[in-house]
């Protein structure tokens, strides 16, 4: 009998960076090493020349650009148009591509997301909807929790506001400083990234309202 079983067309995705990029790694890691196997990086875009998660795409072999925005505010649609046709010229299209955030200091404005929607990504240093925004670890610290952690969520037209896909806990001790306690939640952040973008592009994901379902 014929085999019934179908290839899913292999996801192209984009990265967005600003910093040095770990978050970038463990995902390209995941890539090569083939736990993301419907998932192909075209293409990484640095707002800052000096960034080292360039050096990482390089490593990886995925096309490192620099789009740098000096001078330009942290959020501009003119800065996004270009990023938009850059993303388009590498084969991330809004109707089957991921962009992921992955230390990208600028705000997306809602022409890009709404442009995107559902198919932009960004993992957050807390357990949202607590300490979003800047300075997460900081905030929970200075709030005495007990717990705090990361959250993957879609990108919506607010900060930090689009719906959950995955989360995971990191106790707060008594000595914490925001170093360590950053340390501790990065390498939960190393596990759970690659994990969702798996997910998204094994197409194990639907939205219903606010909440994120997985599906079979």
């Amino acid at each position: 009998m014929p085999s019934t079983h179908t290839t899913r067309p292999v996801v192209p995705i984009a990265v967005l960076v600003s910093g040095r990029g770990s978050n970038l790694e463990a995902i390209l890691e995941a890539i090569d090493k083939k736990y993301i196997t419907n998932g192909a990086a075209k293409v990484v875009i640095s707002n800052r020349p000096d960034a080292p998660a360039l050096d990482i795409a390089r490593k990886h072999n995925v096309p490192a650009k620099i789009l740098d925005d000096h001078g330009l505010p942290k959020k501009s649609w003119e800065y996004d148009q270009r990023t938009i046709r850059l993303l388009q010229e590498h084969g991330v299209k809004s109707q089957d591509g991921l962009i992921l955030l992955s230390g990208y200091f600028r705000i997306l404005t809602p022409e890009f997301v709404g442009l995107y929607e559902r198919r932009i990504l960004n993992i957050h240093p807390a357990l949202l909807p607590a300490f979003p925004g800047l300075n997460a670890q900081k905030q929970a610290l200075d709030h005495g929790a007990k717990v705090t952690g990361c959250t993957v969520h879609f990108v919506d037209k607010g900060v930090d506001t689009g719906p959950i896909i995955l989360q995971t806990p990191v106790p707060v001790r008594d000595d914490d400083t925001v170093e360590t306690l950053s340390q501790r939640i990065l390498r939960e952040e190393h596990r759970l990234y690659p994990e969702a973008v798996r997910l998204f592009t094994d197409g194990m994901l639907t939205v219903k309202e606010r909440r994120v379902l997985l599906v079979e």
